[in-house]
């Protein structure tokens, strides 16, 4: 199992643990008791079967008295902190979450925007999540939490970290090619660093416009999509490095020059000139951005050269 960092996560372990060795028993019990019967009456020769017992009252009772039991109580843990995750605290900190294909964001009271989930430690956490897309579904190992994301509609959950740290999360929903890489962490963070982190992000003070585009460019996912490394591996989506100030061969047979106009246009309108290679309609789909935000992520990807 994974280190344990929520504050429920001993308890999720504790009902696991229950079920896995209850489990261990029976199946022992049973295989055991199962070569000892085969053994013990096995048909041999000269010795007829004795069918004079058809059945036994007590024995019929206690096992499916005992099992009964078993299975009520198994519920009982179960329900009971189905409960306690199910009941989201009043005082929590809410932040919301936005998936889709393939990347993670996050929101805060104060509108500041991350593709990493930062958490004060000691400090209730409510996830509001909504998807612009498909089924996602939000897991954090180490928390012992997890819940679809459903387009459509907003889903919950809520934790308290007890533990400082990075710790993973994935998504565990099949969400079309770029499944696998749709992968972020959570920040656990003493509250006071988180504090001062939440208060930089927020001012974005000494970003230069590069920068700023970078950080428009993690936030709005196009990195589930879009390499900006020198190798140009191609994804889903075209790689970016050493695109600005070339000839794009287009799906259509053309070619264009790579300006700011072009790149303009194909953010706002990806289906105006699909690069060729790539399917049509266009998978991307149009991302709202800001005057300024255009701005500096144009800036960034003229910024991806030697």
């Amino acid at each position: 199992m994974p280190e344990r960092a929520s504050s429920y996560a001993s308890e999720v372990d504790w009902a696991f643990n229950f079920v896995y060795w209850l489990s261990v028993f029976f199946f022992a019990l049973i295989v055991i008791l199962t070569v000892v019967f085969a053994i013990k009456y096995r048909r041999r020769p000269g010795v007829e079967p004795d069918n004079s017992i058809t059945h036994n009252t007590k024995l019929e009772v206690f096992w499916s008295v005992v099992p009964l039991g078993l299975v009520v109580v198994i519920f009982w843990i179960g329900f009971s902190g189905f409960v306690d995750m199910r009941t989201f605290p009043k005082d929590a900190m809410v932040v919301k979450v936005h998936a889709k294909m393939w990347s993670w964001t996050f929101e805060y009271p104060n509108g500041v925007e991350s593709t990493v989930l930062h958490v004060p430690l000691g400090k209730k956490v409510k996830l509001r999540m909504d998807s612009e897309d498909v089924l996602h579904s939000f897991w954090v190992p180490a928390f012992r939490v997890k819940q679809d994301v459903v387009p459509g509609r907003y889903t919950y959950l809520w934790f308290e970290a007890i533990k400082t740290g990075t710790f993973p999360v994935l998504c565990t929903e099949y969400c079309g090619a770029g499944h696998s890489n749709m992968l972020t962490t959570v920040e656990v963070q003493e509250p006071a660093a988180f504090e001062a982190w939440l208060e930089e992000e927020g001012s974005g003070k000494n970003l230069s416009p590069v920068e700023r585009g970078k950080k428009v460019f993690n936030l709005k996912g196009c990195a589930g999509c879009h390499t900006t490394s020198k190798d140009k591996k191609k994804l889903v989506g075209p790689p970016l490095y050493g695109v600005f100030g070339h000839d794009v061969p287009l799906l259509n047979g053309k070619k264009v020059l790579a300006d700011e106009n072009y790149l303009r246009e194909s953010i706002l309108d990806p289906n105006a000139k699909i690069v060729k290679g790539f399917t049509s309609p266009s998978l991307m789909s149009v991302i709202p951005l800001k005057d300024k935000e255009l701005d500096a992520l144009i800036e960034y990807l003229k910024s991806l050269k030697d």
